[in-house]
């Protein structure tokens, strides 16, 4: 079988189980080993017998549900390559918007400063706190996860990208209000998934994602009313807080941030594909 077949015939495979195209082409890239240029420069290239079972077993799992970033290991984010596993929630395509806005908002609010401390409340993967450490060498990050497993994939994840992260155990700001240490950035992507919904959700993200990263309890609102009520323990008189929610939930948790903080500036920003995904609120 030469590449371009094995690529046809996985196509047919995914439309028939009504998955992404673009898995055959993740895994092909994964088992030879090459990037998407030379996977196109060798389409012609008879694939070894071994890829062929491999690649075909794979996209049988993946059929079953499991997510391709498990067989990989791996997802971009950022421009980078972040260690994925069972433990972790896959870093998002729209949780790449948040780290932007983030961005530009951190740019413009703390232009005077030389350094601005942030923490990454609930980090998993530790996709949000390594980017935001990468792109902005101003930034002093911490993160917080109550996962040990979590912490242990994030910290492996900071040192094969050469990102200079503090990583700490426990539940949401604790750590922080524990060693009374203030901040200028508070980030999240909590688990805001209530738990009727849990079983709506897709089967790879349901069956294989850790339900800690999803679930937000009873309402889905519960670790946003926790966290939020938290913060005023940790910010600085000058600061961001940036969440991101579910669609349909940005009012309710800008209403719980102006609860704390009345003279927030608060923003709810849509995401690429039109869906209210980030609350931002600055205090100055």
């Amino acid at each position: 079988m030469k590449i371009f077949e094995a690529l046809r015939w996985a196509s047919s495979f995914l439309t028939e189980n009504e998955l992404e195209h673009p898995i055959a082409e993740i895994l092909l890239k994964h088992y030879l080993e090459i990037d998407r240029a030379k996977l196109f420069s060798m389409l012609q290239d008879e694939l070894p017998l071994d890829v062929e079972k491999a690649f075909k077993d794979a996209l049988n799992r993946v059929a079953e549900g499991t997510p391709v970033q498990h067989i990989t290991g791996v997802e971009d984010f950022y421009g980078r390559q972040f260690v994925v596993n069972e433990h972790v929630l896959i870093p998002r395509p729209e949780t790449e918007e948040l780290v932007q806005g983030l961005l530009q908002r951190i740019s413009k609010v703390f232009s005077d400063q030389s350094s601005i401390s942030v923490v990454d409340i609930g980090t998993g993967s530790g996709a949000i706190a390594i980017s935001l450490s990468l792109e902005n060498s101003k930034l002093s990050v911490a993160t917080v996860d109550i996962s040990p497993e979590a912490t242990m994939v994030a910290m492996k994840n900071a040192q094969r990208l050469a990102a200079n992260v503090q990583f700490l155990e426990g539940d949401l700001l604790q750590p922080l209000i524990e060693q009374k240490k203030k901040v200028d950035v508070v980030v999240s992507n909590p688990p805001y998934i209530s738990e009727a919904d849990f079983h709506l959700l897709a089967k790879n993200v349901r069956d294989h994602e850790p339900t800690l990263a999803l679930v937000g309890g009873i309402s889905g609102y519960e670790l946003y009313e926790k966290l939020i009520a938290q913060i005023p323990l940790v910010l600085n008189e000058k600061g961001i807080i940036a969440f991101e929610v579910g669609a349909g939930q940005s009012k309710q948790v800008e209403a719980l941030i102006k609860s704390q903080f009345p003279k927030a500036h608060t923003e709810i920003v849509f995401d690429i594909n039109g869906k209210d995904r980030m609350v931002f609120a600055t205090l100055m």
